[in-house]
């Protein structure tokens, strides 16, 4: 079954409010802890969150309590079993685009076209403008008494924020652990050096994913594999380290085929298939082969960041308390032109064989395909 049959295409998508609505983070103190300050546990528990002086100021500002009060005393002394919780303030997330488009949907599963520019899952500066939030708003749109806890549509992969095309989400519990199987089961292979050669694991993967990429300069041969593992490191404003190519790291492999050259502007478009499934592994992968995405801030020729210093440490604050936004580049900045632009896979229930795919946007089609596609819209407009 393939989505390309569709005539008319379904997108849903309310705009963003103003503010979100704040965060709470929830902790226990543990025995271990018994007797430390409230300034020591936080600043010392979550020091990727603020610095010193930041926690502070939240703490004065009253947005901690301690057992259902607020205490504004840094040096208050902590019991072990007491329950505290941080409350962060509302703020206004960047702009995000808000509507998707659904590529494909049944009882089991929704294919969604994300727009590049919008989060898959919270995290950093973006808590509410989301696809999680939308699957969530959208089904509690049909069913109001749906309360936060309740089933509602979840991503099975990951897609970075700069990346448009094809979402997989899971609708039922069963479909969300076959789904995420299928796609850890690829990583795993590579891992075990099992899937070198198509021939040698095509009869075993149950899904593939084709990507539309366009990278710098011209890449002189037709199709390349790149066998490279990604690891990661400390880096300045990503409190999990960033992700680059590591001969340490974990192994990662991805196929990219030449589709068009453009000698006049250096750049080249390629279709990339990835047998693994490493955060940012396609930005890794072509610039470690000397090929970045054209517009990519963070990655260069290498694998490796644009701007690196691992014991470079920011103290100053933000408004919130929270650490200011760094100037140097982190993997949620957007620019590059990276597209999912097919899925195969076997369905999670059913095993029927199903295509999907998310049309491309004009910038990664070869000129064959633009020049089709407007050879289309000039016959629709004129019938």
């Amino acid at each position: 079954m393939s989505n390309d049959s569709q005539t008319q295409s379904m997108v849903f998508g309310l705009p963003w409010p103003e503010l979100n609505d704040g965060l709470h983070y929830n902790d226990v103190v543990p025995p271990s802890d018994s007797e430390l300050t409230l300034i020591e546990f936080y600043s010392s528990k979550y020091k990727n969150s603020a610095p010193l002086q930041g926690w502070l100021q939240r703490i004065q500002n009253g947005q901690i309590s301690v057992d259902g009060k607020v205490v504004k005393d840094p040096d208050a002394i902590l019991s072990g079993g007491s329950e505290l919780v941080y409350h962060r303030l509302p703020w206004k997330e960047p702009d995000a685009p808000h509507v998707l488009e659904v590529l494909y949907e049944d009882d089991d599963m929704i294919a969604l076209n994300k727009p590049s520019g919008l989060q898959v899952l919270p995290g950093g500066l973006f808590q509410q403008r989301t696809v999680l939030r939308q699957l969530y708003w959208s089904v509690r749109k049909q069913n109001s008494s749906l309360t936060s806890q309740e089933s509602h549509p979840v991503p099975v992969h990951r897609l970075g924020r700069g990346t448009s095309g094809i979402l997989l989400c899971a609708k039922t519990k069963v479909a969300k652990t076959r789904l995420a199987a299928y796609f850890a089961d690829g990583t795993s292979l590579v891992g075990a050096n099992r899937c070198h050669r198509k021939a040698e694991c095509g009869g075993t993967r149950q899904i593939s994913k084709i990507y539309r990429a366009l990278v710098t300069g011209i890449i002189g041969v037709d199709k390349v594999v790149i066998n490279q593992p990604i690891g990661n490191v400390r880096y300045p404003g990503v409190a999990k380290g960033l992700y680059v190519a590591s001969p340490s790291g974990k192994p990662a492999l991805s196929k990219a085929e030449v589709l068009e050259r453009d000698e006049q502007q250096n750049r080249t478009l390629v279709q990339v298939e990835i047998e693994s499934g490493r955060p940012h592994q396609i930005r890794i992968h072509l610039s470690f082969i000397g090929h970045p995405l054209l517009g990519d801030p963070l990655y260069v020729a290498g694998g490796q960041p644009r701007w690196f210093d691992s014991e470079f440490v920011d103290e100053s604050y933000a408004q919130d308390g929270g650490y200011e936004r760094p100037t140097n580049p982190v993997p949620g900045d957007c620019g590059y032109y990276l597209h999912a632009h097919r899925l195969v896979l076997s369905h999670p229930t059913t095993n029927e064989m199903i295509k999907i795919t998310a049309p491309l946007p004009s910038i990664l089609q070869t000129q064959d395909e633009v020049h089709s596609s407007r050879e289309s819209l000039s016959i629709s407009s004129a019938s």
